[in-house]
């Protein structure tokens, strides 16, 4: 497991250095654009710091990327991701696994992702107006979620499907004794 973590921390390490580079911001820059410190991002970009989920998702957003473009370094359109080849990411704060169920490179506007929250944990992604206008459908399929958005709790049984602007602030929580599993499908480009 700690080889799997280091090389998924060069990976950020990369990717993060890239996009920052191709986007021709500083550190300092990108800094103020996601909110998170230089400091941090210097981390980040040496491999030094394993980047939570709110941190990916604040400093993806400030570069013009969701986190599935973010995991996504192939620019060449794969029609088909099948199961073994997708993008499979473990946030070291909460433990959610965050499966990139897209093909990659496709340039659709829609992404889909899978995740699995263990018991008795929460993500929180503050408001960023850098998100705004990225819509989500959020599917359970396993469990029972509590998404709270705007500060509005949503709960959320095996089927149901709650639809929001991801910009906003919104937090996952699951409070029972089991994972929940739940699809994310991004919809990019759609202004409210």
């Amino acid at each position: 497991m700690e080889n799997e973590d280091r090389i998924v921390d060069d990976f950020a390490a990369r990717r993060l250095r890239v996009l920052r580079q191709q986007a021709g911001l500083t550190l300092e820059q990108l800094a103020r654009a996601s909110g998170v410190s230089r400091a941090m991002i210097s981390r980040i970009e040496r491999a030094e710091a394993s980047p939570t989920a709110v941190l990916l998702a604040r400093l993806s957003a400030a570069l013009g990327h969701s986190l599935s473009s973010f995991f996504a370094a192939e620019s060449v359109a794969v029609p088909l991701a099948r199961r073994k080849a997708q993008h499979v990411w473990t946030d070291p704060e909460s433990g959610y696994v965050r499966r990139a169920v897209s093909p990659p490179g496709t340039g659709s506007p829609v992404e889909l992702v899978e995740v699995v929250l263990p018991p008795h944990r929460t993500v929180r992604f503050p408001p960023q107006a850098s998100s705004a206008g990225i819509m989500q459908h959020v599917w359970v399929l396993e469990g029972a979620l509590l998404l709270t958005v705007d500060g509005e709790p949503q709960p959320l049984e095996e089927g149901d499907c709650l639809y929001h602007d991801i910009g906003r602030g919104h937090v996952f929580e699951n409070r029972g004794p089991r994972p929940v599993r739940y699809l994310v499908a991004l919809e990019h480009g759609r202004r409210r």
